[in-house]
């Protein structure tokens, strides 16, 4: 810019004699230089706004940007509380689900047949299943499956006709630990045995009914020889 005012100013005393010049400076000295004065004092505002122009498109930039920061946190703040919203409805899902266990299953769906005598203590597989909340019987496998720790009540029943050699009777296991056992034996006519029993689990523990070694059980559709359980109270 102070190039172009000087050239500028080069141009105009070059352009006239010496005696002009003279003539000019003497004719009008005092208005070249104001008006190179205003020129001056115009390009120097000129450049001081745009100074301050480019500072408050700089400032403005930096607001927006700013405000841009403001907005991406504030959107990661409510996914994040949304995604946490989401897991909590859903674990308090599970655990309502979880809550609610109860079965029950007999051995046979139709038909008739008896099991044993056997030569070792064999895991009976309750096919007939009635009820099943939560899923948590197994009846390809006769095994329950505890879902969540805490009190659960079990009931088991054996029936079989008696003939004065074998018995009707067998085991519940909680994992490989022989719990209590029911066990019925007479003569001749239809013996039946039961008993029940609440057990403290732990996530995954396992429960069953093994039909003892030498007993028999029957089962038709009258289902004589039954598996049940249910969820006390979680723990």
């Amino acid at each position: 810019m102070k190039i172009f005012v000087s050239f500028t100013l080069w141009l105009l005393l070059g352009s006239v004699s010496a005696n002009e010049s003279t003539d000019c400076q003497q004719t009008f000295p005092q208005d070249i230089y104001a008006a190179l004065r205003e020129m001056t004092a115009s390009l120097v505002q000129l450049k001081a706004d745009m100074r301050l122009q480019t500072q408050e498109q700089v400032q403005q930039k930096t607001e927006v940007e700013k405000l841009k920061t403001e907005l991406e946190k504030l959107n990661k703040q409510q996914l994040e509380q949304a995604a946490q919203q989401k897991t909590e409805v859903d674990k308090q899902k599970q655990q309502q689900i979880v809550q609610q266990v109860a079965f029950t299953a007999s051995l046979v769906v139709a038909g008739e047949t008896t099991l044993g005598p056997l030569a070792s203590d064999t895991t009976l597989i309750y096919k007939h299943v009635t009820t099943n909340i939560g899923n948590a019987y197994n009846s390809n496998t006769g095994v329950f499956t505890a879902p969540v720790r805490g009190a659960y009540y079990f009931e088991w029943t054996f029936g079989a006709f008696g003939d004065n050699i074998h018995g009707s009777g067998g085991w519940l296991v909680k994992n490989s630990e022989y719990v209590f056992m029911a066990f019925e034996q007479q003569k001749d006519n239809f013996m039946t045995t039961s008993k029940g029993a609440t057990l403290l689990l732990a996530v995954g523990d396992v429960v069953f009914v093994r039909l003892m070694a030498n007993n028999l059980a029957y089962a038709d559709g009258s289902h004589h020889n039954t598996f049940s359980g249910f969820l006390l109270f979680p723990i």
